[in-house]
């Protein structure tokens, strides 16, 4: 089964960021129904994660951060994460991932960051967190839901 609507990624997701955060995760909507199958379908906020390969890839991108990022799932969940920005802002790339990393997560993520076309947008108000199953880090996952282009 594909993550993409895979009940038990869905469950990670949600519940690292509810230990993490101590709070519901911001890309649910009242009233809808809190599903893999909606947040992959239906979600408007994008949300990606990557996996803790040394060079980590994608291995979630919902359909807003398909649209987004201009990649479909099978490209999308094979791009190393870094490829998501340009060259000149992947160090500041890197330091928000390992503020990630020492303190589970953070909630001022903003960066610069390259759709498949080279259409450069910024993020604004993002989250970025761990994602840890029985005490192992399986990944991190980010979600926006502002971004325009630049």
């Amino acid at each position: 089964m594909s993550l993409a609507t895979d009940p038990d990624f869905f469950r990670l997701l949600v519940d690292s960021y509810v230990h993490a955060v101590g709070a519901s995760p911001p890309f649910f909507e009242p009233g809808q129904p809190r599903s893999a199958d909606w947040l992959y379908h239906s979600a408007p906020a994008c949300v990606v994660a990557h996996n803790t390969d040394a060079d980590p890839r994608f291995i979630y991108a919902n359909k807003s951060a398909q649209g987004c990022f201009e990649y479909e799932w099978d490209v999308f969940t094979e791009l190393p994460s870094r490829l998501s920005a340009g060259p000149s802002d992947r160090a500041e790339r890197q330091r928000l991932l390992d503020r990630v990393s020492e303190h589970g997560f953070i909630t001022d993520y903003r960066g610069l960051r390259i759709a498949r076309s080279g259409r450069r947008f910024m993020i604004e108000d993002g989250v970025i967190w761990n994602l840890v199953d029985r005490g192992i880090l399986r990944g991190q996952a980010a979600t926006f839901s502002i971004w325009r282009d630049v």
